[in-house]
């Protein structure tokens, strides 16, 4: 019984995506986001995960006055809503005519000497990520690294979304053989790691504290031999957006025994200089720093906490 209401309960949430997603990607783009956007605000006031969006924002920039931090929040609740629907737009924005939703897509130059070449390109949370995979994508063949969703009808839907964006997907249940194998390929691979790891990650400074960090991307980065380069699209007041890239990551020396650590440490720098210059873009709805660091040891470091 339990089994047959939980299948019936992901058939209705389907089915509301898809008549969700079919009205709004009716729309032309522009009335689309306006209502994203006032779908984010519904959400705010609603309080879906205000707690924790205020306690990070606190955490983040205590300088800040509380009216400043809830301008911001109120800003995030409304990106969040556009990029929800823009996912009916996914595939028509990322095959648009330059300049119509890229204004300035200069930092395409980064990646066109890794044509044919295994690249992992890496973002966070911030914006619309999965319209930036897409329009790198159109450069070189990508996959998504994805953690399927719990509901077969809803992946299914986001699945085909991306699959007429042009971008495939690796899912992370077939543990990293894909990754490697599509590096192999000459495909690019596009990585987010900017979730709480818990004990699996290890811990590098984010906004002014230490945070549990996937260590994946850096891992497979070293051993693999394609550089990690960094992505994010950050929407212009008019709705469209510019392309920051960072990149290709080096490190001096690649082999020593903390190369991960270093590596994980150096992209989260490079996200949290996008964070601070755009705060209202990254995703504060998250626990971002839920796993306390472990305790120092006596030597002045820390135990636990590793490559996970």
């Amino acid at each position: 019984l339990a089994e047959g209401l939980v299948r019936a309960g992901d058939l209705l949430l389907t089915a509301l995506a898809r008549g969700t997603l079919a009205g709004v990607g009716a729309l032309p783009w522009a009335r689309a986001r306006a209502a994203g956007g006032r779908l984010g605000d519904a959400v705010r006031l609603l309080g879906v995960r205000r707690r924790v969006a205020v306690a990070l924002l606190a955490l983040a920039f205590p300088q800040w006055s509380a009216a400043e931090r809830e301008r911001v929040l109120r800003e995030h609740y409304r990106e969040v809503g556009r990029v929800a629907v823009e996912y009916a737009h996914l595939d028509r924005l990322a095959r648009a005519p330059a300049g119509e939703v890229i204004v300035d897509p200069g930092g395409l130059e980064v990646l066109r000497s890794w044509r044919g070449r295994g690249l992992i390109v890496m973002s966070g949370h911030f914006s619309n990520f999965e319209l930036l995979g897409a329009c790198v994508g159109r450069m070189n063949p990508l996959d998504f690294l994805v953690r399927p969703l719990s509901n077969p009808g809803a992946e299914a839907l986001i699945s085909g979304i991306r699959a007429r964006a042009g971008v495939g997907c690796i899912s992370t249940t077939t543990g990293t053989r894909g990754v490697y194998d599509a590096l192999a390929a000459g495909r690019w691979v596009a990585i987010l790691a900017d979730q709480d790891a818990r004990r699996r990650g290890c811990f590098v400074p984010f906004l002014g504290r230490p945070a549990s960090t996937p260590v994946g991307p850096a891992r497979m980065s070293l051993r693999s031999g394609a550089p990690i380069v960094m992505g994010f699209l950050e929407r212009r007041a008019d709705g469209r957006f510019d392309l920051v890239m960072r990149g290709p990551l080096e490190l001096p020396d690649p082999d020593a025994p903390e190369a991960v650590e270093r590596l994980t440490a150096l992209h989260t720098a490079i996200l949290e200089e996008r964070v601070r210059a755009r705060p209202e873009l990254w995703f504060w709805l998250h626990r971002r720093w839920k796993t306390p660091p472990p305790p120092a040891t006596p030597g002045g470091g820390t135990s636990g906490g590793g490559e996970g």
